[in-house]
């Protein structure tokens, strides 16, 4: 990786002062050199087809919520990796649900009761000092950068120069501001984040219109291919290449066929498939025991899957294994079945659980009744399912996360709401209160449901769900 022009490198970071490598912005000769004798390159903005118009309805949407008031909205910027690298780039989900841009860092959305702007740092230029001095706006160092027009003509917004944005907030009276717009800029402005407006975006991103729905087919369409990709790779796993080896085909999937997966990918073999989030993927895949696979790719607009599929290894069951997923599966119908609209959030949940419970019970789990377990004072079972059973999707992985209680786990189901309903079983390998043929089993079903007037759709219908279903697809793949 190359270091920018104006700051030569020395060892433990001090700059080396050296006649033979003069700062190349006080250079004349290279300074009339790299000036000219450029062309103009294809600085054309990828744009999702649908997106722009999307967007406007979703601004139209905020602005009825909150009548006669100006509102702030910041993209935010790729935060520090280590010393002087960042992570890849990712804007705030508000922001691009509001304007549909996914790649305008520092990028500030100014919403007032007649207009939206977009405030975008201008690109740098052959001919400027930064076209290759700036790492993070020159164009030589990023490559072709759309400029404020091309900008423009692709979101359908009025799009300024970040530099203006100052000023241009000292006409606002007391807006509404939302995500990352710098602390200099809030400072000055008073721009802290308001809570009812993180509320209200939350809520209206709850139901998803139809081009929304569309992008989150497509994340899961993409997912259940990567999931095929994966499963292929179990032989490679098994020799050697380890749990990595399946999150590094998945993400190189997630990364070929959408903007990359949409949150950490998990692969967990064996005593590592309990643990909830097993993001290390550092361990062997082992030839006896299951994999579980959470994973999601995000589509180019920003839209994730997140389904969760639990494996042998080796193409078949165990006996025990079998156990675990077949009480699973039937926890994760259970739940299902109870997305329809005018159903309490809550419903799904409760549904998987006292399944749950119930099963736990069969098996001499539980040292209470399933009564008592289910009971707000209870929740024993819990001990193998700490975590919820399901969550809103869409832009966020775990959508919506700043809405309302009330409208969140307290609201009814509606038509547009996009949920995934994901109950499992954890069996750590030191749990002394499970027998030991079910220690070090976890195994987790989830699926992505859409919110009908009847019956849910399940949108990675295209997975099996059944042990035998779950073989069999193994074994074509």
């Amino acid at each position: 990786m190359t270091e920018s022009a104006t700051v030569p490198a020395g060892q433990a970071g001090t700059p080396v002062v050296d006649p033979r490598l003069p700062k190349l912005t006080e250079v004349p000769g290279f300074l009339a050199m790299i000036a000219d004798g450029w062309g103009t390159p294809d600085r054309t903005v990828p744009m999702v087809d649908g997106a722009t118009s999307a967007a406007a309805a979703h601004r139209s949407r905020l602005v009825a919520e909150f009548p006669g008031r100006s509102i702030v909205v910041g993209a935010g910027w790729a935060p520090v990796r280590a010393n002087d690298t960042r992570y890849g780039f990712r804007p705030d989900s508000d922001f691009c649900w509001l304007t549909g841009c996914t790649e305008a860092e520092d990028a500030v959305l100014v919403m007032s009761p007649d207009s939206a702007v977009l405030y975008i740092p201008a690109p740098a230029y052959p001919g400027e000092k930064d076209f290759f001095a700036s790492a993070a706006r020159g164009e030589l160092w990023v490559g072709a950068a759309p400029g404020l027009q091309d900008w423009s003509r692709a979101l359908g917004l009025e799009v300024r120069s970040l530099s203006s944005l100052d000023d241009d907030l000292k006409r606002l009276s007391e807006p509404l501001a939302v995500g990352p717009v710098g602390d200099e800029i809030a400072s000055r402005h008073g721009l802290e984040p308001n809570p009812d407006l993180a509320r209200a975006l939350s809520e209206l991103r709850m139901i998803k219109d139809e081009w929304e729905v569309g992008q989150l087919r497509e994340a899961v369409n993409q997912t259940v291919a990567g999931f095929a990709a994966v499963v292929k790779e179990f032989p490679a796993a098994i020799a050697g290449g380890g749990e990595r080896w399946l999150q590094g085909t998945f993400d190189r999937h997630a990364r070929t066929y959408g903007n990359g997966p949409g949150y950490a990918t998990i692969v967990g073999s064996g005593p590592h498939a309990p643990t909830l989030h097993w993001v290390r993927c550092d361990g062997p895949v082992l030839p006896d025991e299951v994999v579980l696979l959470d994973m999601g790719v995000e589509t180019n607009s920003l839209y994730t899957a997140d389904v969760t599929r639990t494996f042998p290894a080796t193409g078949r069951f165990s006996p025990a294994q079998r156990q675990v997923h077949d009480l699973v599966e039937k926890a994760h119908r259970a739940g299902m079945d109870a997305v329809r609209p005018g159903r309490l959030y809550a419903d799904f949940s409760y549904a998987a659980m006292e399944v749950i419970a119930r099963g736990l019970a069969d098996w001499g789990l539980l040292t209470v009744s399933v009564d008592e377990a289910l009971s707000p004072q209870g929740q024993q079972h819990r001990r193998y399912l700490v975590c919820g059973v399901g969550h809103h999707l869409g832009l966020d992985v775990h959508d919506c996360a700043k809405a309302s209680d009330e409208a969140y786990k307290g609201a009814k189901l509606a038509p547009g709401m996009v949920l995934t309903v994901e109950p499992g079983l954890y069996f750590h390998p030191h749990d002394l209160t499970v027998p030991p043929e079910l220690r070090g089993i976890g195994v987790r079903i989830e699926d992505d449901l859409l919110v009908t007037d009847g019956a849910a759709e399940v949108l990675s219908a295209a997975l099996p769900l059944t042990a035998d279903g779950l073989e069999s697809w193994m074994a074509d793949a």
